[in-house]
């Protein structure tokens, strides 16, 4: 299955996607409920229907087990309220704007490690663990939506295509062995980073890569049970239909369950979180000469079973607004 956030005129919905269309969970869920569709529902009396995707998926294994159902029977009448014509809807990031900052993994790909070393002129050390940083929930933006740059905050801003890792059922301490259990699906990040400031401050990623806009999510999530060898996925981005990144997720230092062991390590990891996984060669900073992104580029993130995510690149200071 597929799960996006949306909207029309009004306010962010959760949804799942069909092939023509888009069925707002919220009201195809008390479509079931009232056409008697399952008995017991996941509801109690004084349970409210969530009203945004992460509360549906913090509902666990009976929620993907009652969707399953209502999508077999999406094209009955009592789901006509809650179709949505896909035109008339625009996507937003699947976890419009998650509860807590988006964890992140840097040099988690060989090639990539090689290149960022030879463009610092350090020495090409492979990390013994994962590098771990995070990324604010107002970084977080969704497909089609501008990447805004500010050239008197940066102008050095880069691109990376990672696969993001969406967390279902809580866990602490959770085994290599048992990483499955807890992955609700994935998605697809651009993990924008201003370089000038990612170096700045003393080898804290979190500035520079936090910046509004700055996290590019969607376009949807896709549950793990149709992506479950997620070890072996082509991963690509363009600039202006060139391609720039292209690698493949088996080439990671470290896999997903070595990460989810290391990340939740002493760490509750709760329905809702988002890991992205790292990014492969092909930066920008370590082409020579370097090339950023600049006003006007547009950026494609492709993932293989995902899609693709798409992103406009727009010169702050020309707006009015001045940000997001």
């Amino acid at each position: 299955m597929r799960f996006v956030s949306y909207r029309t005129d009004g306010d962010v919905r959760p949804g799942l996607l069909l092939p023509d269309s888009i069925l707002d969970l919220g009201l195809a869920f008390r479509g079931a409920i009232n056409g008697g569709l399952w008995q017991p529902t996941l509801f109690g009396a004084d349970q409210a229907i969530p009203d945004d995707l992460t509360g549906f998926i913090a509902l666990g294994e009976r929620f993907l087990e009652c969707t399953a159902s209502i999508q077999e029977a999406a094209q009955d009448a009592m789901f006509e309220p809650a179709r949505v014509s896909s035109a008339a809807a625009t996507l937003v990031a699947p976890l419009h704007r998650p509860r807590k900052n988006v964890f992140c993994v840097g040099s988690n790909y060989r090639a990539h490690v090689t290149e960022s070393s030879r463009a610092q002129k350090v020495a090409d050390n492979v990390p013994k663990y994962p590098v771990f940083f995070s990324k604010p929930p107002t970084a977080v933006i969704g497909p089609d939506a501008e990447i805004r740059l500010d050239p008197t905050v940066s102008d050095k801003v880069d691109y990376e295509v990672e696969l993001g890792i969406v967390f279902g059922k809580p866990g602490r301490n959770i085994p290599a062995d048992r990483a499955n259990e807890h992955i609700f699906g994935l998605t697809i990040i651009n993990d924008v980073t201003a370089r000038d400031i990612q170096r700045r401050h003393g080898g804290q990623f979190l500035k520079g890569k936090g910046q509004d806009t700055f996290c590019p999510m969607g376009p949807c999530i896709v549950t793990l049970n149709e992506l479950p060898a997620y070890d072996n996925l082509a991963i690509r981005l363009s600039v202006n239909g060139e391609l720039r990144q292209d690698g493949n997720t088996g080439d990671m230092i470290f896999s997903i369950p070595t990460l989810v062991e290391s990340l939740s390590e002493g760490m509750t990891l709760e329905p809702g979180d988002v890991l992205a996984t790292g990014t492969p060669s092909g930066v920008g900073y370590a082409m020579d000469p370097p090339r950023f992104l600049r006003h006007g580029d547009r950026t494609t993130c492709e993932i293989e079973g995902i899609g693709e995510l798409t992103n406009v690149v727009a010169d702050a200071t020309m707006s009015d607004e001045g940000g997001r």
